[in-house]
């Protein structure tokens, strides 16, 4: 099992940013020091379970959504990142971006088919 730890510390980034405190700050809040928490965001160091837990609660969110990348079972964390995506979206970016969630819709189904009828070869 691979896990992202890039696409972890996007989001840990992420939710800091949106909670509009520093690196230092957050750092402080978790007993790291902000190096440590500069190469965690970045993805160049692993963190561990407790460290995990202690980032979700000073940011305020699930551990789930920090792991979304790496959990399988995560459908419900994307849907409502895509809610919070389109929820200032006018008539024309919605209507955009529906073209384009069908177009890519598509095409990864038509992409799974091939894959499957050439394994099948």
């Amino acid at each position: 099992m691979n896990i992202d730890y890039q696409s972890i510390g996007k989001r840990i980034k992420t939710a800091r940013i949106r909670m509009d405190i520093t690196q230092e700050r957050l750092a402080e809040l978790v007993n790291l020091s902000p190096s440590h928490l500069s190469n965690i965001e970045t993805g160049s160091t692993k963190l561990s379970l407790p460290t995990i837990i202690h980032l979700a609660n000073a940011l305020h969110v699930s551990v789930d959504e920090l792991l979304a990348d790496s959990v399988v079972q995560s459908k419900p964390i994307f849907e409502d990142e895509i809610q919070s995506i389109l929820k200032d979206c006018d008539d024309y970016e919605i209507r955009i971006i529906a073209d384009i969630a069908a177009a890519t819709k598509r095409t990864l189904r038509k992409e799974a088919n091939l894959r499957r009828a050439n394994s099948s070869l």
